[in-house]
């Protein structure tokens, strides 16, 4: 049977209708900028993530940037962020004025690590965003007992929880994309920045609505970076789903280990007391490239999602250096991503592992 990278549909065929009027209410108000929806998710993520705020704007990039400058970061500051991540995490880094830092990551977790960010911190690092890559999470404590506010970038985490507490509520603040592939996913682009500081919070709704509280009176040079009220509404009628949602991608896993994929490849590694809801099921092997050409053979969706790592990519070259980074390298030339879903069944991943075993004879 065919299976696909990712299943953006069959979780959502239960909730069309809701979405549908959701959509609907929204229209007929005619509140489409800052409106009750906005209001009402915030509140809403706020309680599910386990912070005091959240703070909604245009996208995940967005999210970050507006985040950083909220928590005091500016010209001449350095912002240590790993290479193994997709672009935007470094990428909104130089938008505050500041430069960001690459570190390295554990070959296990593909996340940061107290060490990795040690061996990074300069005179004038002001903050470590760490990357909860591909659902799992970076050790915030840990990070944060180096004397450094963390702020987490939790676009592929969205339901990730740990004995120390969500995805989103770890950190001094945290960043959101509802991109819509992602766990929780919007109808077009979405982002949002939670956090339990006052400060920050109210900066954050001041940056993202062109530095101003009352159209009048502007403060700073902001941005024009709003959650759309539609976003929103449909945001609203997912995030009830998004802990069976979660339990599905867990599971998901587990049916992989069950099938043995772990005797064909390198399974990842969930973080010390993390339950990852898995964004992306990514696995490691030498010889990737016989995988990422086989599987589609046999009808199966893979990817290679960073080859290229963020201090190699051209426009990050005047901020990289000549740091070396042999843990990125050496995952970004041997990673795979395979089928998740919160609905991959034991049958898809048996599927999926016959098909690995095929391709690696």
């Amino acid at each position: 049977m065919p299976v696909p990278l990712f299943d953006t549909t069959t979780a959502l065929e239960p909730l069309r209708e809701r979405i549908d009027a959701a959509i609907a209410e929204v229209v007929a108000a005619r509140r489409f900028i800052l409106g009750p929806s906005v209001a009402a998710f915030e509140e809403e993520l706020a309680r599910y993530c386990g912070t005091r705020h959240a703070v909604g704007v245009a996208n995940g990039t967005d999210a970050i940037t507006i985040a950083l400058r909220s928590m005091g970061v500016g010209p001449g500051d350095d912002v240590i962020v790993p290479s193994f991540t997709f672009y935007a995490t470094a990428e909104a880094v130089p938008a505050t004025g500041a430069r960001p830092v690459f570190c390295d990551v554990d070959p296990d977790t593909y996340c940061i690590t107290a060490e990795t960010v040690a061996a990074a911190l300069t005179p004038a690092t002001k903050a470590v965003v760490a990357v909860h890559l591909f659902g799992n999470l970076a050790p915030v404590a840990a990070i944060e007992a180096l004397g450094v506010p963390v702020l987490e970038d939790a676009a592929q985490a969205a339901g990730t929880r740990s004995a120390a507490g969500r995805a989103g509520a770890l950190g001094r603040a945290a960043t959101f994309s509802f991109f819509p592939s992602k766990n929780l996913g919007c109808f077009g682009d979405g982002g949002a920045i939670t956090t339990d500081d006052d400060a920050v919070a109210e900066q954050a709704r001041m940056l993202r609505f062109h530095g101003s509280h009352d159209k009048v009176t502007y403060e700073h040079v902001g941005y024009n970076s709003r959650l759309d009220e539609l976003q929103a509404a449909i945001l609203r009628v997912q995030l009830p789903s998004l802990d069976s949602w979660s339990d599905g991608r867990r599971a998901a896993a587990r049916h992989y280990e069950q099938a043995g994929l772990g005797e064909l490849v390198s399974l990842p590694v969930a973080g010390d007391g993390c339950e990852p809801a898995w964004h992306l099921y990514v696995v490691r092997s030498e010889r990737v490239d016989e995988l990422a050409a086989g599987l589609p053979k046999h009808a199966i969706g893979c990817k290679s999602y960073y080859r290229l790592p963020v201090h190699r990519q051209p426009a990050m070259r005047a901020f990289a250096g000549g740091v070396q980074l042999p843990v990125t390298d050496a995952v970004a030339s041997t990673h795979l991503a395979l089928p998740m879903s919160p609905v991959l069944s034991a049958a898809q991943a048996a599927e999926v592992v016959a098909a690995v075993r095929a391709v690696l004879g």
